[in-house]
């Protein structure tokens, strides 16, 4: 079954589906670009780890310890007391653990030297909010875009706060950041909105060699497809994050033309 909306899906956006949605379009352009390039190039899944932050952290429950109560019935009231444990005793606490945080991204590198010729991103929650996933990624860009490795931002989360760039822009539902180290400080920036396609762009190499035609929408509708998230995904509800009112009322229109709402 073919995804209903034109261009990004905004229920691919659910913290729930993300990660998935991630991993399966990361091994997407991957594979899509691989055959395009020249025998010098091989293109690379990498990761960048780090500790997440306490809201991202998951609960866990303190096994070694016990949980005392005592009651006390009074034949007058009959009514119940807790009280607190005894001297030397303890009760079961949860402590914020922070997960350890894996997110993957693709580097085309140059196979006789190994020199990073360019560098693909595509955005996570975590990297859109204050908080170490964002400095994290913040580090990473600062040192991608101090070299002459070229950057490519792919930007298809609605909420958050955007990438820092110094010029002002549309505001936009998505973009998707071309950033060549040989053009820089000036960098290609493509806009589109949630009734949009997503654009295609040229995927940036050394100098002189062809470029291939990344073609993100067909990408996407692959992994809605053979992830077949739509039997994941209920229709009749208000995707998270929740659209803005004008948006609401075009997709609402749009899933009923396509009889995915009733």
């Amino acid at each position: 079954m073919l995804s209903p909306f034109p261009g990004m899906n905004p229920y691919l956006e659910n913290p729930e589906l993300w990660s998935e949605v991630h991993h399966r379009l990361i091994t997407a352009i991957a594979d899509a670009i691989e055959p395009q390039l020249g025998i010098e190039y091989r293109v690379a899944i990498e990761k960048r780890t780090y500790l997440g932050d306490i809201e991202d952290s998951v609960l866990v429950e303190i096994p070694d310890v016990a949980v005392t109560t005592k009651t006390k019935a009074s034949t007058q009231n009959k009514t119940t007391t807790a009280t607190l444990p005894a001297q030397g005793e303890s009760v079961t606490v949860k402590l914020p653990v922070p997960e350890e945080k894996k997110e993957a991204y693709l580097e085309i590198r140059e196979v006789a030297t190994g020199y990073v010729v360019t560098t693909i991103e595509v955005l996570s929650p975590t990297n859109k909010r204050t908080g170490k996933g964002r400095d994290a990624y913040e580090e990473k860009r600062r040192d991608v875009l101090s070299s002459p490795t070229h950057l490519v931002e792919i930007d298809l989360l609605r909420a958050g706060k955007p990438m820092q760039i110094l010029s002002e822009i549309p505001k936009t539902d998505y973009r998707i950041l071309v950033a060549r180290g040989n053009r820089r400080p000036l960098a290609e920036v493509f806009g589109f909105n949630l009734q949009q396609e997503i654009p295609q762009f040229l995927l940036p190499l050394k100098s002189g060699d062809n470029e291939p035609l990344v073609d993100l929408q067909s990408l996407l509708a692959q992994v809605y497809e053979r992830a077949r998230f739509y039997l994941a995904i209920d229709y009749n509800v208000e995707p998270v994050p929740q659209l803005q009112d004008d948006h609401k009322v075009w997709a609402d229109t749009l899933l009923k033309e396509k009889g995915l709402r009733s």
